[in-house]
């Protein structure tokens, strides 16, 4: 199962050069790995039972990614996200370097990173002509992405898949990962805010926005469908239901909303939640579904248990284990990693909030920006500007690099800060009571 799986990410890794999509590649391992496991099995009903436990699990994930990728189609298909790009006036370059860079950071905090790089790379086309900078730029959108999602449940898959499944919870994953994710951001845009392609020289880029006019009421679908997923939390934690209840519940609304505001309009029916739902990447979210099948036909076989054993021998300390995933992330796709990592450790080793899973959390979501095909957001920048992998490694991958480090170093700072704080305020007279 082991040989198999590593073919099958071979064909993942080298989907281009093969001419294979990863989609399919993926289904036909997930396939392969379960029929070999229900072969070697006790019994097939010991493997149908774990098939269908690990199904259960995995469509979960399916659920939200669908729904939250209609919900964002829906708002961009009504120019919604014009409300975000429109207020960004500035066009001096260094300038507009950390403004892309937190603005991107926030949006892809409450969106996907994919999403919120392909929004902010749009927008760089119509802020900024060809050039060195505009690439430059693409770069910082990619890193201020993967770290905007790594410090929210609903930001990146990773932490989504870590939150879904319980390893972290909403409020003690942003407190703790938001100072980190947003040193992993800083560092970077001040190393770049001294190359040459932002100091060469302090031109005003043109404006050069497009003249795209917002849709019919596209401010109240920006406003139900932005609500929509941040009520996604809230919803989990009124009713105890998994999160991608919350994700139908705000697609069904915008849905209505959508339909109300449309009724009778005949060119409004491109709009609508069919429309968004033929244009969203189905592809993607069979990918996660073979790569997460997979995975769980390794961790059902024992295959991830062992791996366990051999890092917990070999590397006792966690936070070297969780930086490894991290800088591996860099290499190959950050979910089955996690996933990998989840089949690997279970709660009893880690409780919920430990600080191995908001390691994980932040070292899977930020070292994939190291190189540009680690994360999602960078092969949609990739694909979008034409970037040439080493063209990212020679300029950016060192700052992106020494971000990830200082990331880690400021959550162990906190963390320890955090452990000590009680102890030391014990310790005054008052309030101990003494």
């Amino acid at each position: 199962m082991a040989l198999l799986f590593g073919i099958g990410y071979a064909g993942i890794i080298f989907e281009e050069s093969l001419a294979f999509n990863k989609s399919g590649v993926g289904l036909l391992m997930a396939v392969s790995l379960w029929t070999v496991r229900s072969i070697g099995a006790p019994s097939t009903d010991i493997a149908v039972s774990e098939l269908t436990h690990a199904s259960a699990e995995v469509s979960e994930i399916v659920f939200f990614l669908l729904g939250a990728m209609t919900i964002v189609e829906i708002v961009d298909s009504h120019q919604g996200f014009k409300l975000v790009t429109d207020n960004i006036t500035t066009r001096k370059p260094k300038t507009l370097l950390w403004v892309v860079g937190f603005v991107t950071f926030f949006l892809s905090s409450i969106l996907d990173n994919l999403t919120s790089t392909i929004v902010m790379v749009s927008l760089l086309r119509k802020l900024v002509p060809p050039s060195e900078y505009r690439k430059l730029l693409g770069a910082v959108v990619v890193i201020a992405a993967n770290a905007g999602g790594a410090w929210t449940p609903i930001g990146d898959v990773t932490t989504t898949m870590l939150w879904i499944h319980g390893q972290i919870s909403t409020l003690p994953t942003m407190k703790g990962l938001f100072v980190p994710s947003a040193v992993s951001l800083a560092i970077p845009l001040a190393l770049m805010s001294l190359t040459s392609e932002v100091n060469g020289k302090e031109q005003e880029t043109p404006n050069v926005l497009a003249s795209e006019r917002m849709a019919p009421r596209g401010q109240l679908v920006f406003s139900v469908g932005i609500g929509a997923l941040i009520f996604v939390p809230v919803f989990k934690a009124l009713t105890g239901l998994p999160p991608y209840m919350g994700m139908l519940l705000g697609l069904g609304v915008l849905w209505i909303v959508t339909d109300a505001i449309h009724y009778g309009e005949s060119e409004g029916q491109r709009l609508k939640v069919p429309q968004a739902l033929s244009r969203i990447d189905t592809q993607g979210a069979l990918f996660f579904l073979g790569i997460l099948l997979s995975v769980s036909s390794l961790e059902a076989a024992g295959i991830l248990r062992e791996l366990a054993n051999y890092l917990d021998a070999h590397i006792p300390n966690v936070e070297l284990v969780a930086t490894a995933i991290g800088a591996v992330s860099a290499i190959i796709d950050n979910v089955p990693l996690v996933a990998a990592t989840m089949g690997m450790y279970d709660l009893t080793s880690f409780p919920q909030d430990s600080e191995f899973w908001q390691l994980v959390a932040y070292c899977a979501g930020t070292g994939g920006s190291m190189l540009i095909i680690g994360s999602a957001a960078g092969v949609a920048y990739m694909g979008m500007e034409k970037v040439d992998f080493f063209w990212y490694f020679r300029k950016v991958s060192g700052f992106a690099f020494a971000g990830y480090a200082a990331g880690i170093a400021a959550y162990l700072a906190v963390h320890k800060l955090n452990i000590s704080l009680p102890t030391t305020l014990a310790e005054v007279p008052f309030l101990s009571g003494s």
